[in-house]
């Protein structure tokens, strides 16, 4: 046995692939019992963006990369064309995180983007397989201190992150790397909730009846 637990490739007999798709239908299967939140969160942020507000995404490592890519996709397109969405990735600020990590320390590089940035009612989405991260928890409590709404996407449950987070979705998968791809589907379900919800606005605002003029009264 590993050290976390996980059967050795040689103790199994199992080649790597087949060893990690198991871990990944652990994940997968955890996640099918968040599906509604997601689709929750993708209405939510679409009403956010309905009223010029703003998300904000931060990770370290492979969560960061997911974390700009849930913005790329936003500010681009998901499926259908539509109006650019606010979204902003606060790991892929390298100038501004090499400052704030030289002048603040570590702890301060997301949280200080967080209070620069967010205004209440905005979403911050904080991405962690452990939910351990320092950096990423102070974000979530300056989050909280101003008012931002916060989600978490975590690895297994009972982490601080979790605690922290107004709601958070744990992926209970047993590697860090099957937690990660998880995370993916879980960024575009997210996606594609706001582009169901911006259409279904769209389409409201179309079938509504035009405004009558003003009757206009000649004395």
């Amino acid at each position: 046995m590993t050290t976390t637990g996980i059967p050795t490739l040689r103790s199994t007999g199992l080649t790597w692939v087949d060893q990690h798709l198991e871990e990944l239908h652990q994940g997968l299967v955890s996640l099918r019992q968040h599906g509604p939140t997601l689709e929750l969160w993708g209405r939510r942020l679409a009403a956010t963006f309905a009223v010029d507000g703003r998300l904000l995404v931060a990770g370290n490592g492979g969560s960061a990369a997911e974390a700009q890519h849930l913005t790329a996709e936003l500010v681009g397109r998901f499926i259908a064309e539509r109006r650019p969405l606010s979204a902003i990735c606060l790991s892929a600020e390298t100038s501004s995180l090499t400052a704030l990590v030289n002048d603040y320390g570590a702890d301060e590089m997301f949280a200080r983007q967080v209070q620069a940035h967010g205004r209440p009612g905005d979403v911050l989405v904080l991405l962690s397989t452990s939910g351990r991260s320092r950096n990423v928890l102070v974000a979530a409590e300056r989050a909280v201190e101003c008012g931002i709404t916060v989600w978490a996407l975590t690895g297994p449950s009972s982490n601080p992150l979790a605690e922290i987070a107004d709601e958070a979705v744990c992926v209970e998968a047993s590697s860090t790397s099957a937690v990660q791809e998880v995370h993916l589907m879980a960024v575009h379900a997210i996606c594609a909730a706001v582009d169901q919800q911006l259409r279904l606005q769209t389409a409201a605002v179309a079938a509504a009846p035009a405004p009558r003029p003003a009757r206009v009264v000649v004395r």
